[in-house]
């Protein structure tokens, strides 16, 4: 039997871990987030009854128990936990690092949720799954109680001191919000209002009222306060948002793409969320220094040196993210830490079948590492993966998860919000922020192997490790696979009127388009109004010292960078002058409507190459899709303008700006870069009547 090590824990937690189930050469299990409880209230089920409201097609019947108004109840808590560190195993052991970490956790007021893993020493830091629906008020009580530690003890944050005039020190490192990322709703008040601080000891109730025309899709949630977000997302301060449709297309209007994947006749189309995080916590020394490095060289993983004791956790020591010296360019990497999947460490996804459909709702909520995700068949003879040297396991995926193997991925949403037609891919990138919906099946029983196989040319600093597992998916015994297409007109012929199925199926055959389900219109050249440009720079030009600028300056918390007019169409044009960055802008999504390589051709067509960056697919295939994070890329690394010049791409998108009004932000999603000044404030105001924006009520 496999053993498992753990750093010495308080007698209660030990006692609760002696108590678990013994690991042996099973793996633990990746379950879907648990579901945040809504509050018990006397209000009655009542009907979302949107059929006067703006664009409401035909409802189903079981979204009746739904109510209008639900409340949620969330903590922020310090809490003790194990995170599973494969850097440090050896054969016949399983080593969990205890760590002290930031969480969501339901409040006092939300019922008692299921637990996500039946591993109490593998405690997932993972937040709860928040459900919602168009056309819902959705309150959440967010409640700061990062003013005691692990143990309940009351503490002060040291971080949060005077910054000297310039916002773009980390700081404030238990002050806090919520960001819903990707919702359209409004920016301003006590909605998705990220311009505001809850700080330890402080409870805030936000209100989102999610209109009844809001697409059905995969979003999340995460904290967002200027100064500390990245160091609270890397603790795993987010989770999966799902707003769910229940809107079916008519003949005239498009509907959520939910109608469609329902079960029918054998066909269940199971839903996995899986949420992705990357949890770099380390252990420190008195005077401040982190513990232990792992450096790692192609494949080959070298000890620690002795004399450089960085990233590693001994004896009693807890691990945490107290500092912003854990983020950098290749700070990942050389921490030894592996990506989670819903707080899961090289964990197995099991009840899969053959041969079924399943749906899968991923979300990047990393904070700087890129992730190519693929699915390759894991070779029989393959050994257990609990029974290997640290070293081993990077070459476990070239040796057993054999390439050439992958499955199909076909991808129906990018972002949230689905696309115009099916895109199959062998590999998905997920840039820190994004999300994509796919549709899995696999050919035969067996198990196969969920990789992270990151090309340089994806990454910020064009830098990446070996491909590293992530995970493992167990697949019974099931059915004959059967054609994506015949399955999904099947779900047409059994959910849908017979016009409407006959009109859904037709799209279908003709190139598997999702027509009927796209929530936004394509924006014409002729709507258009206004132009935007920006520029995403890091200024190294000063030895010792980074500046991070969004269009030549860093952020400034009282100017409004960009005010914009409500009901205007604007056409941007996105450049990165130094490394790429992932864009964000809150509130309104936009359309992709070009990605110009820095030789002037266009590579956003599905299929396109990237000869300036061969291997990089990453935007093949984006025209026309609409998303509300994109990576920007420059694949040079230089303040020399020429040099940048060689290496920029160029991106336009469109946008509309819509129903909300108020102050909020755009930004690099490189979180870390956000927090340093790699952000803007944007305004959206009313006309005035006279081509312009009316500021005031004067």
């Amino acid at each position: 039997m496999l053993k498992a090590r753990f750093a010495p824990l308080p007698l209660g937690l030990a006692a609760l871990l002696l108590a678990a189930p013994g690991h042996g050469e099973d793996l633990p299990q990746i379950d879907n987030p648990p579901r945040l409880l809504a509050i018990p209230t006397a209000q009655p089920a009542g009907a979302l009854n949107t059929a006067a409201l703006l664009r409401a097609p035909l409802e189903l019947d079981q979204p009746q128990a739904a109510p209008r108004e639900v409340a949620y109840d969330l903590d922020i808590r310090y809490r003790y936990g194990w995170i599973r560190n494969p850097s440090l195993e050896r054969p016949g052991q399983i080593h969990y690092d205890k760590v002290a970490l930031r969480s969501y956790l339901p409040g006092a007021l939300s019922p008692v949720a299921t637990p996500a893993s039946s591993q109490p020493s593998a405690t997932p830091f993972i937040a709860p799954l928040i459900e919602v629906y168009p056309g819902q008020t959705v309150r959440i009580g967010l409640n700061n109680k990062l003013n005691r530690d692990a143990d309940g003890k009351p503490i002060r944050d040291p971080s949060c001191t005077d910054q000297g005039g310039s916002g773009n020190q980390p700081h404030c490192f238990n002050g806090t919000n919520l960001h819903t990322h990707g919702l359209w709703i409004n920016p301003a008040g006590n909605s998705d209002n990220v311009l505001i601080s809850i700080n330890p000891g402080v409870s805030f109730q936000y209100e989102y009222n999610i209109p009844p025309d809001h697409p059905a899709g995969t979003f999340w949630y995460h904290t967002h306060r200027h100064g500390s977000t990245a160091l609270q997302v890397s603790s795993g301060m987010a989770g999966a948002l799902i707003v769910r449709g229940t809107r079916q297309p008519t003949q005239q209007q498009n509907g959520d793409i939910d109608t469609l994947l329902r079960p029918y006749a054998g066909v269940n189309f199971r839903e996995r969320v899986l949420v992705f995080q990357q949890i770099q916590y380390a252990c420190r020394f008195k005077a401040g220094q982190y513990k232990g490095m792992i450096k790692t060289y192609g494949n080959t993983a070298t000890p620690p040196n002795e004399e450089d004791q960085r990233y590693r956790c001994d004896g009693d020591d807890v691990g945490g993210i107290e500092g912003y010296d854990q983020f950098g360019p290749k700070t990942w990497q050389e921490s030894g830490r592996y990506t989670s999947i819903n707080g899961v460490v090289l964990g197995k996804m099991a009840q899969a079948r053959a041969g079924d459909v399943e749906r899968w709702r991923m979300v990047h909520a990393g904070v700087r590492d890129t992730i190519n995700l693929k699915l390759r068949r894991l070779s029989d003879n393959a050994p257990p993966l609990a029974g290997l040297f640290a070293r081993q396991m990077d070459d476990y995926v070239a040796r057993y998860c054999s390439s050439g193997t992958e499955l199909d991925l076909p991808l129906i949403a990018a972002d949230g919000l689905t696309m115009g037609k099916v895109q199959t891919r062998k590999s998905v990138v997920f840039q820190p922020g994004y999300r994509w919906d796919a549709l899995v099946s696999f050919p035969s029983a067996g198990k196969y192997c969920l990789i992270n196989d990151v090309k340089v040319s994806s990454t910020i600093d064009r830098s990446a490790p070996s491909a590293r597992l992530l995970g493992v998916v167990d697949v019974a015994p099931g059915q004959a696979s059967r054609p994506l297409q015949e399955v999904l007109i099947g779900a047409a012929r059994a959910h849908f009127p017979s016009a409407v199925a006959t009109k859904v199926s037709a799209e279908l055959r003709n190139g598997m388009k999702l027509s009927s389900f796209v929530p936004h219109p394509d924006i014409s050249p002729q709507e258009v109004t206004g132009t935007q440009t920006l520029t995403f720079n890091i200024d190294v030009s000063q030895p010792g010292a980074a500046f991070f600028q969004v269009d030549g300056k860093p952020y400034a918390g009282e100017r409004i960078d960009r005010t914009l007019k409500l009901g205007g169409v604007d056409e941007w044009t996105l450049r990165s002058d130094f490394v790429s960055h992932p864009y964000h802008i809150h509130v309104n999504p936009f359309q992709i409507v070009k990605i110009v390589d820095p030789k002037g051709k266009d590579i956003s067509a599905e299929g396109a190459p990237d000869s300036m960056d061969p291997g990089d697919t990453q935007y093949s295939g984006l025209r026309n899709v609409w998303k509300d994070t994109l990576w920007v890329k420059n694949i040079e690394a230089s303040n020399d303008p020429k040099i940048a010049a060689a290496g920029r791409y160029t991106i336009t998108i469109r946008t509309r700006y819509q129903r909300y009004i108020g102050d909020f932000v755009l930004h690099c999603h490189i979180l870390d870069h956000e927090d340093q000044g790699m952000m803007q404030n944007i305004r959206i105001a009313l006309p005035d009547g006279r081509g312009g924006t009316a500021l005031g009520h004067h």
